[in-house]
């Protein structure tokens, strides 16, 4: 997160769902500045010592600012819950909630827009900096505080990564998960941007999977604008093609696979999202690929002085 720091405000919307009740405390553990909760109807109860409102302005009145929001609620109830913490002047949102429906989340992203407030998934672990704070669902005994970034539209993947770059001797100092969902809210680029001006992180490690296009963006991105040394692992190489996946890649296969438009479209070609298209797109760039997690920390040790 920008500017993020130990006495950064923080609070839980949903905080007495299952999500928020198993994650709070170990955010807590981590040295996140939890301040407040928000539980409609559960109003003055504590979680952990965490203080539980009904509402967000509510929490703002007792706690003063605050500057995240981690929103762990029903998906149905997710955009609610960020547009009320984006009225209530809270400018980072983190929405680990899986499953939350597209149209409402392309109009968070529009107000979002609008209020210059970064939203970060949804159905993301969330942002550890190691050693510092927990912002999400990562095992922090997985991670060591050090000087290797990792952007991700993984999940899980992400920290069986980030415990192999620990084991080899590569700490992080930050890990970000930017969402498995067809439509999330910050990319690949704003996150590259951030590390490659971030004075902690001397290399990234960026991780993909198949669908969509997010990674041939992000190659690109790399080649243009960033100095620092980038190694990069797609996930999905061996998925069978043509059949319908999880997460973006059963958007993109049923578009395709639905459409009865011109097949010369190169929007609509049969390779759009598959992991050979993301691997040459990054090849273009220079970009070494690993070909399995556990290689990262072989490609790290050959870019980093």
């Amino acid at each position: 997160m920008p500017n993020f720091t130990s006495k950064t405000k923080v609070l839980i919307y949903g905080i007495t769902q299952p999500l928020g009740s198993t994650y709070a405390p170990l955010m807590k553990q981590c040295g996140t500045n939890i301040v407040a909760g928000v539980s409609p109807g559960k109003g003055g109860q504590k979680l952990d010592d965490i203080p539980i409102f009904d509402m967000v302005e509510l929490a703002q009145k007792a706690v003063g600012t605050i500057e995240v929001a981690i929103i762990c609620v029903h998906p149905y109830l997710v955009l609610d819950a960020a547009l009320e913490s984006i009225d209530a002047g809270i400018r980072q949102l983190i929405l680990l909630t899986e499953g939350v429906p597209p149209l409402d989340v392309v109009q968070l992203l529009r107000k979002a827009e609008d209020k210059d407030v970064l939203v970060v998934g949804p159905n993301t672990p969330g942002i550890i900096f190691p050693g510092k704070a927990l912002l999400g669902t990562y095992p922090p005994e997985f991670c060591t505080p050090g000087k290797v970034g990792i952007i991700s539209r993984s999940g899980t993947l992400t920290y069986e990564i980030a415990r192999s770059l620990t084991l080899d001797g590569f700490g992080q100092s930050i890990v970000v998960g930017i969402g498995s969902d067809a439509i999330v809210g910050s990319s690949f680029p704003q996150w590259l941007q951030i590390l490659d001006e971030d004075e902690e992180t001397e290399a990234i490690v960026l991780v993909g999977e198949i669908g969509g296009d997010s990674e041939e963006i992000a190659a690109q991105y790399i080649d243009e604008a960033i100095d620092k040394p980038v190694i990069a692992y797609v996930a999905g190489c061996f998925a069978p093609k043509g059949k319908r996946l999880g997460h973006a890649g059963a958007i993109v296969t049923a578009h395709i696979s639905g459409t009865q438009n011109d097949p010369s479209d190169p929007l609509l070609d049969i390779d759009t999202g598959t992991a050979q298209r993301k691997i040459e797109a990054l090849r273009k760039a220079n970009i070494p690929i690993a070909e399995r997690p556990w290689d990262i920390p072989k490609l790290l040790k050959k870019v980093i002085k």
